[in-house]
């Protein structure tokens, strides 16, 4: 089969003629039909700091994905042959403490697809029939692609209570922009955004922020002034330093700052402003197995639209023009067909 796969240690990727994944009893093969592009694709791409610390090579990536089942394991009994399913892309132990309780998202031993084993921009993948996702009839092929990074969206906007609240979001891009949708379909008040992308800022608009922040268009100063102490909620997307500096300040005391974007480098924190102002922060990997899974889909049957999110679609061999599209940050959500 076809697949996309990183070979070597260096930017760029390449589509290889690779063998066929085979399936153990308890797992199902899927037959590929789209996979998104997703931020830790772009860092294996661009083989950064982070892509050199965590990847084993070769690699086939991706972990975003649709598609339909082809066969099942003989152990596999709530699957059958062309069943519309995405899937759960962490694979836990299922032994340890954390996944014996309940929290499977908190399992210290996760592997993820296209991370730490085949992915998913392939022509056929492999994975454990527990995680696989029936979708429903009422999800587009389009949506259902992007059902894992709108799960990154949806774990971290619930991650405190947004009824009535006023939040801010740093970054823009497409997960930060569907926690906007999430927000305002939760009850959230008022949603502001910043960025440095003003492509990605007025996609947040169509989503409905309230503002948008373009934070390199104002000196630093005179945008933590504004900022300053009016926010009970921060969802920190974007992996950027100074973002998250920004959330410190911006947040009340009592505040609550949910961090789920990947910085490139250490941040120096000042725990004073975590002790003082009494914040409190939630590291977020993931989504809740499979609680979020089932909220998510509540919420897209009961009229949350991310839609807007998906701006470009691309043949899986033009994968160098996606890529070049995303980078050029003149892009949302990115969908390859294979």
């Amino acid at each position: 089969m076809k697949a996309l796969v990183k070979l070597k240690p260096m930017v760029g990727l390449s589509i290889q003629e690779v063998k066929m994944p085979a399936i153990q009893e308890h797992e199902a093969l899927i037959k590929i039909k789209a996979t998104a592009i997703c931020g830790t694709d772009l860092h294996i791409f661009n083989w950064d700091h982070w892509a050199s610390k965590n990847i084993t090579l070769p690699l086939i990536i991706g972990h975003e994905f649709m598609g339909e089942v082809a066969a099942v394991g003989k152990k596999v009994s709530h699957l059958k042959i062309g069943d519309r399913v995405s899937g759960e892309g962490h694979l836990v132990c299922g032994l340890c403490r954390n996944c014996r309780e309940g929290k499977q998202h908190l399992c210290p031993k996760t592997r993820g697809i296209g991370l730490h084993r085949a992915g998913a921009c392939a022509e056929y993948l492999a994975m454990p029939a527990d995680n696989i996702i029936s979708i429903p009839n009422f999800i587009t092929d389009d949506i259902a692609t992007i059902l894992d990074p709108l799960g990154n969206a949806v774990h971290t906007t619930l991650s405190f209570d947004t009824i009535g609240e006023d939040l801010l979001i740093t970054g823009a891009g497409p997960i930060g922009l569907m926690a906007i949708a999430v927000a305002k379909h939760t009850g959230a008040k008022r949603i502001v955004i910043t960025d440095i992308n003003d492509y990605r800022l007025n996609l947040a608009k169509v989503f409905g922020a309230t503002e948008t922040l373009n934070a390199e268009k104002q000196p630093l100063n005179t945008l933590l002034e504004y900022l300053s102490q009016k926010f009970n909620i921060g969802l920190e997307m974007s992996g950027n330093k100074n973002a998250f500096l920004l959330l410190l300040e911006a947040i009340r005391h009592g505040g609550s700052i949910a961090l789920l974007g990947i910085p490139e480098q250490d941040i120096i924190l000042d725990c004073n402003k975590v002790i003082f102002k009494g914040l409190t922060l939630k590291g977020i990997y993931g989504r809740k197995m499979y609680e979020t899974w089932d909220k998510m889909l509540n919420m897209l049957q009961s009229g949350l639209d991310v839609s807007s999110v998906i701006t470009h679609h691309f043949e899986a061999q033009d994968f160098k023009k996606a890529f070049e599209t995303i980078i050029l940050g003149k892009a949302g959500k990115v969908i390859l067909h294979w």
